[in-house]
């Protein structure tokens, strides 16, 4: 196959994959005018294909994908001007399918993929798909980038904390033994500690005012996170105390009420063994149409890529609201599509998430993970079953 013509999907991998798989000189994309004439999304295809290390021609072709007729007619224009064509129908419209099957007459090599069991199948004339298993293994800045979107520097340096996992178990170790009462703790340390710079010490007084009320840290906490090797120096007398974070990193985890959470499942992810990439707080930047095109960004609190298939999860040390689910799939759905997961963990309380909750979650194809699933070492079965269904 030299030339490979690709029918235009609202799904991101629908519109990369069969050229990355079968490394077409030329591959030509049949999309709507709004898409051929975008210069940003096809600038980050481009993208795309070169950090995949995919050497290929883009050709952007508009037409109404509504059209049946008009589609036909470019169609055929296209494989009568091309050499050694072949369609992929694994996206695109009604419109688009029926104009293909009636373009490629009985002669043109026609396949499909398979989300579901993610392999390629031989439509006619095209024994280079037959039953061809998809073995492409995405990272997160690839996720991002097909879909019109760019990974940003987080708040999180992923290629440190790979190398801070011993004090990753100690963070987590630490927060189960206490998660009874670590958001007053970190509420505590917060008052007591500065944000940045080189001092990494904290002192003040063990009692302090938060919110609108009182907490008070506690000393077998404090013991605790000295014996793990998070802080060295504890003087503790009877109204104050002093200590001294290992680095500015582990400040910045003891500091953050939800980043013990968040480290827990991006420890569980790797853990799994099951995922290609695991990225930590992924801030990506993307474009909405209804803010005209504004540069917009959001951060996902964990993203864990297995082969084409993306999992976004969201942590939550509060109540699981409405809000956070209907931001969640909103990301799902812009970046991942129909091959994408997307998962909630909460470690508030020990009451079971509300039957309303629940009901919205599994609406939006959410699944719910709380705190008594974690006790029960649920979290990480949730991870390594996770299945695409479409």
């Amino acid at each position: 196959m030299k030339t490979l013509i690709e029918l235009y999907d609202e799904r991101p991998i629908e519109n990369v994959l069969s050229t990355e798989v079968f490394r077409p000189e030329e591959t030509i994309l049949i999309c709507p005018p709004d898409k051929a004439n975008d210069m940003v999304w096809r600038e980050q295809l481009r993208r795309y294909f070169e950090a995949r290390g995919c050497r290929v021609k883009l050709t952007f072709i508009p037409v109404s994908l509504l059209n049946a007729r008009r589609i036909e007619k470019t169609l055929r224009g296209v494989l009568e001007s091309h050499e050694d064509c072949a369609i992929d129908i694994s996206g695109g419209t009604d419109a688009t399918l029926f104009a293909a099957g009636a373009a490629a007459g009985s002669d043109t090599p026609v396949f499909t993929y398979s989300r579901k069991s993610n392999t390629f199948y031989e439509i006619q004339n095209a024994p280079f798909a037959r039953a061809l298993p998809c073995d492409v293994k995405l990272d997160a800045a690839s996720c991002f980038l097909m879909a019109g979107g760019e990974l940003l520097p987080g708040r999180e340096d992923n290629a440190v904390l790979r190398r801070m996992l011993p004090k990753i178990d100690a963070i987590c170790d630490c927060f189960f033994r206490f998660r009874s009462i670590w958001n007053r703790q970190i509420a505590c340390v917060q008052h007591i500690s500065q944000p940045t710079g080189q001092d990494l010490t904290a002192s003040g007084e063990l009692r302090v005012k938060v919110d609108r009320g009182w907490a008070e840290l506690s000393p077998d906490w404090l013991r605790a996170l000295e014996e793990h090797g998070l802080i060295s120096g504890l003087r503790l007398t009877d109204k104050d105390v002093s200590f001294q974070f290992d680095s500015a990193m582990v400040r910045f985890w003891l500091r953050d009420i939800g980043a013990a959470l968040e480290l827990y499942v991006f420890q569980s992810c790797l853990k799994a063994g099951c995922f290609d990439d695991v990225v930590l707080s992924a801030v990506v930047s993307w474009r909405k149409q209804d803010l005209k095109r504004e540069a917009v960004t959001n951060e996902i609190d964990v993203m864990a890529i297995q082969g084409v298939h993306p999992l976004f999860i969201s942590c939550k040390t509060s109540e699981i609201r409405t809000e956070a689910l209907n931001e969640l799939a909103i990301l799902r759905d812009r970046f991942g599509g129909a091959v994408s997961r997307a998962m909630i963990v909460s470690s508030a309380g020990t009451r079971r998430v509300p039957a309303q909750t629940l009901r919205r979650a599994s609406e939006l194809r959410i699944e719910v993970v709380d705190w008594r699933d974690i006790e029960k070492g649920n979290l990480l079965k949730c991870l390594m079953n996770q299945k695409d269904e479409s």
